[in-house]
């Protein structure tokens, strides 16, 4: 798994899934984190929605922001005020419970 530490919190990469079934956190791809989500890549829907996604089942709300990757299936999510420790927990408990 590919987490980095940031001044304002932790880098998390994600592999996205856009047009899917059902939003959903898939588990780890060659080291992110896969989100697919229903909403398709146009104009930043998938974006959005996948942020969604992660704010709901890692109970971070307002605290995930997209910093690279806007345009490509691999993104770089910063979660702000969240060590690395509790961030893996968090995406442990969820990968657990979907896969």
């Amino acid at each position: 798994m590919r987490l980095e530490s940031h001044p304002q919190g932790i880098l998390l990469t994600v592999k996205a899934q856009p047009g899917s079934r059902q939003d959903a956190i898939k588990g780890w791809q060659d080291g992110a984190l896969k989100v697919a989500v229903t909403q398709v890549a146009e104009k930043g829907k998938a974006n959005r929605a996948i942020m969604q996604v992660l704010a709901k089942q890692l109970k971070r709300k307002s605290q995930i922001e997209l910093l690279r990757g806007e345009t490509s299936s691999n993104k770089h999510f910063l979660i702000r005020d969240c060590s690395e420790d509790d961030l893996i927990r968090r995406i442990e408990a969820v990968v657990d419970r979907c896969c």
